[in-house]
């Protein structure tokens, strides 16, 4: 069956211009303008947030930035609060502020507690071998800086959003990352408690 040409022209159009979205350089002023109107009071002027229960965003990878808010507005990846404001965002809009995020340095964090921070070391650095749990550094690296398009910056992140995340994955809340979901499921709340407070010294 063919199909008519108008219809051929019109898709023709559509991947062309999905192409040229993907491939057009970040409006980073655009971003910043939309970041000051829409993050800004939860994530903090530079990305840097100062409240524990929200991830601080700067220096993240903009691809994984973007692959988030995407999943929040789908539904994908549940919060109410998030998928209200990602909705009101074009993927232009969410690529926009993903890259100037990406060019923001993320502030230092600080583990708080010793002895949690040995173990969370072994676990980051070495997995837990009779669990089959993988060091988290095979993705994340061992400074924590992630793989970018691929894994998330983890670095300096507030142990108390890196725990809420961990906790979310493992109780099967989290769905958007099937790996983190089995990681998770096989560690218990002190393991937990200790990569994060691990992950809030790295830098």
């Amino acid at each position: 069956m063919k199909l008519p040409v108008s219809l051929l022209c019109a898709a023709a159009a559509a991947l062309s211009f999905s192409v040229h979205a993907q491939s057009a350089k970040p409006d980073l002023a655009r971003g910043a303008a939309l970041y000051g109107q829409v993050c800004v009071a939860c994530h903090a002027a530079d990305g840097n947030s100062t409240t524990p229960a929200n991830p601080k965003l700067a220096q993240q990878h903009p691809e994984y930035l973007v692959k988030q808010l995407k999943e929040y507005k789908s539904g994908k990846r549940e919060n109410a609060v998030m998928k209200g404001f990602a909705s009101a965002l074009s993927d232009e809009d969410m690529r926009n502020i993903a890259f100037w995020l990406s060019t923001q340095k993320a502030s230092a964090g600080f583990a708080g507690d010793k002895d949690l921070v040995r173990l969370g070391e072994r676990i980051y650095r070495g997995g837990i071998a009779d669990r089959q749990i993988a060091a988290c550094m095979a993705c994340h690296s061992p400074n924590g800086a992630g793989i970018p398009s691929q894994y998330p910056r983890l670095a300096g992140q507030h142990a108390e959003y890196t725990v809420d995340q961990m906790r979310q994955f493992r109780d099967g809340v989290r769905k958007n990352s099937v790996q983190m979901n089995q990681i998770a499921a096989h560690m218990t709340e002190r393991e937990i408690r200790a990569v994060a407070d691990y992950i809030a010294g790295l830098r």
